[in-house]
């Protein structure tokens, strides 16, 4: 069964009184760029209609706590000095962002929270984005603040960096925040410029595959991945001074200096510049209506994920074998961090069912895991709603 907005409704008004604030956050999917924005380059992400609710009202009697349904468990929260825990877990990425409102001098009332939402957690669907961005969102209107988005949504990133551990790039943050419905976002992780593009699918659909799996060290995977463009930037930095991020690199310069790229940082370099340029390509075959293109860097993204940067797995790249197999998929690949997760595919509407069809048994035979499958449409950003939640279409 959905959880809907209204059932976190109801039970807000099962364990608190009052009538609270209703917020709705979305999770994102990436349509290309992967990698990238913690490189300062270019990503284009878009929220869904999976999302996080919160219910959120003044207390009565100057205590503050949040409850989350998924765990159910309460959490009395010290507003004058949030800090990290240790257990649970799940409050640290809404502790971090009292930290900030906190340490930016925003004020911030005893409050009640219930929160809970549909986001599949493992997927590579930024669940804790949502739930970043969510309360942050939350708290700036419960207090009549005004607090721009974009300081939001760094509020948001840096408690996923200082009171998670998971030095995350922007793009998850400002997607879950920014979305904007049947439009995807071309934005540039360095400046945070940004414009919307519609998505203009027509006769296809995006359909995520989820594997079902996460492999263990997905987090230290990341931040190692970080540490090793950050050592090609050192390097390069040394013969061309103008070189801050690998945004600055092109991919002539990484092949020239590969012997002094030790190790695995050569091909963690020459993917993001790769990744890089091909998302800029994208956008353009987007504004020319070529989703034939757009599909095919899908797959050569994949290729680099798996080959390159190594953040692939044995499940997804079958499922990505078998996407290829179908001439109604223009494309596939990994979406998110890696090790795990999701693929995204572009999938003609009227093959979805025969591709689906063809690769649950065959993940099912090779890995003895259910496959399961989401029909996902693009929605707005993080806002206040009094509506439930739409369910997703659950293939």
């Amino acid at each position: 069964m959905e959880l809907t907005a209204q059932d976190v409704l109801n039970k807000f008004k099962e364990l608190y009184p009052g009538e609270p604030l209703v917020v709705r956050s979305p999770g994102r999917i990436n349509l290309i760029g992967e990698h990238t924005d913690y490189n300062d380059g270019f990503v284009m992400p878009a929220a869904i209609d999976r999302e996080t609710v919160f219910a959120i009202a003044e207390s009565v009697d100057g205590r503050s706590e949040i409850y989350s349904i998924k765990y159910n468990q309460t959490f009395s929260v010290d507003l004058r000095d949030p800090k990290p825990v240790s257990a649970p877990a799940w409050v640290n990425y809404l502790l971090g962002v009292l930290r900030q409102f906190v340490d930016k001098g925003y004020s911030v009332q005893p409050f009640r929270c219930v929160f809970g939402g549909n986001i599949p957690m493992g997927a590579g669907l930024s669940s804790s984005a949502s739930v970043e961005c969510g309360f942050a969102f939350a708290l700036n209107v419960l207090n009549h603040h005004a607090i721009d988005k974009k300081d939001l949504i760094k509020i948001a990133q840096w408690s996923e960096h200082h009171f998670v551990g998971v030095k995350c790039g922007i793009m998850d943050q400002f997607a879950s925040m920014m979305g904007s419905e049947n439009h995807v976002i071309l934005l540039d992780c360095r400046s945070l410029e940004y414009r919307y593009s519609p998505l203009e699918l027509k006769d296809f659909t995006i359909v995520l595959c989820d594997s079902k799996v996460k492999h263990s060290l997905v987090d230290s995977e990341y931040n190692t991945r970080r540490n090793e463009c950050e050592q090609g930037v050192a390097i390069l930095k040394k013969y061309y001074p103008a070189v801050n991020s690998l945004r600055d690199v092109s991919e002539n310069m990484v092949l020239e200096h590969k012997d002094e790229l030790k190790g695995k940082v050569f091909d963690r370099c020459l993917y993001i510049v790769q990744e890089i340029a091909r998302v800029q390509q994208a956008s353009r075959d987007l504004e020319n209506h070529d989703l034939q293109a757009f599909g095919k860097k899908m797959f050569e993204t994949h290729e680099g994920l798996s080959k390159l940067y190594e953040v692939s797995c044995p499940e997804l790249d079958f499922l990505v074998d078998e996407a290829k197999k179908f001439s109604g998929v223009l494309g596939a690949r990994v979406m998110g961090g890696g090790f795990g997760g999701c693929t995204i595919n572009l999938v003609k509407k009227d093959e979805v069912g025969s591709f689906l069809s063809a690769v649950r048994p065959a993940y099912a035979e090779k890995f003895g895991i259910a496959l399961e499958t989401y029909i996902v449409n693009i929605k707005d950003g993080t806002s206040v709603t009094s509506k439930s939640i739409e369910k997703i279409n659950l293939l």
